[in-house]
């Protein structure tokens, strides 16, 4: 779901503060350019509003539904949040989440209405980013009316499917990253994606980012891992030292087997090294699956 902008009215601060101990984020008091900014920095939006207000600031801002952020109106009287925008991609979700402070989600979108799962939903749970995106109307479209069957394959091999197939890839690498000290955040976002260039994989394909727990106080890795928006994990030295790795590693000089490689195979669910140690500049990349 990301991170949330509360948008409000100073007369509803209250309501705003009471929304935010459920769903987190940040608030931001009315203004012409508020949903401008919050469109710009936020993956959800809840505007404490008439739903007409927010249609008319967004309505110049909306651009793309896998791209934009997703938007719930909640009435000054916390009696419904309403998803605007973006109901398969977290504002359904967030709607929900709100019914915890005894505000009624309004779910308007027609696979979850009618208690069916999305295939973006699908593709969530299954830990998959949807290859072919244009081909989630159609599906979800036979999905109102009965089960499709997921089906999987494992390479290689080839695969042709029309337009009515949704094709999901599962994002299941994790990039272990290793670091001079005081190391840049650019070095470590820039050092990613050339890792993830060399195996042909994008940030999409990306679930978690991973270091060895020396490194958890590296303020570059740490902001890299914020500006991408993955998760990363920095992982025990015990477990780091009982992995063995193919790359000899500087980091036996501080009692470790090794940084980046250990480190992406220790989270990775495969165990399965797809790029070795690779140096750019004060940043090593390893990746796993």
């Amino acid at each position: 779901m990301g991170e949330v902008a509360i948008i409000t009215f100073p007369r509803n601060l209250a309501i705003a503060e009471k929304i935010k101990g459920v769903t987190g984020g940040n608030i931001i008091t009315y203004s012409k350019n508020a949903f401008r900014q919050a469109f710009k920095e936020y993956d959800s939006i809840i505007a404490i509003m008439a739903a007409g207000i927010a249609v008319r600031n967004i309505a110049p801002l909306v651009c793309d539904k896998w791209s934009d952020p997703a938007v719930v109106v909640v009435d000054s009287g916390m009696g419904f949040a309403v998803p605007l925008l973006g109901g398969h991609h977290g504002a359904n979700e967030l709607a929900r989440k709100l019914a915890g402070t005894g505000i009624t989600p309004v779910i308007t979108t027609a696979t979850e209405s009618t208690g069916k799962e999305p295939v973006e939903k699908i593709a969530e749970k299954l830990g998959c980013r949807i290859v072919n995106r244009d081909s989630t109307k159609k599906v979800n479209m036979v999905l109102l009316e009965r089960d499709i069957e997921a089906v999987c394959l494992k390479g290689p091999g080839i695969v042709l499917v029309d337009d009515s197939v949704t094709v999901l890839k599962r994002h299941n690498l994790v990039v272990g990253i290793g670091a001079n000290r005081g190391v840049s955040k650019q070095e470590v976002i820039e050092a990613i994606i050339n890792g993830l260039a060399e195996i042909c994989a994008t940030m999409d394909d990306v679930k978690y980012l991973a270091s060895a727990m020396i490194k958890e106080n590296e303020e570059g890795i740490i902001d890299a891992a914020s500006s991408l928006g993955k998760e990363i994990k920095f992982v025990p030295h015990e477990l780091i030292n009982s992995i063995r790795t193919p790359t000899v590693s500087k980091a036996k000089t501080l009692g470790l087997n090794g940084v980046c490689e250990p480190a992406a195979l220790a989270i990775s669910d495969e165990k399965e090294l797809l790029l070795k140690k690779r140096i750019y500049g004060n940043v090593t990349i390893a990746i796993a699956r």
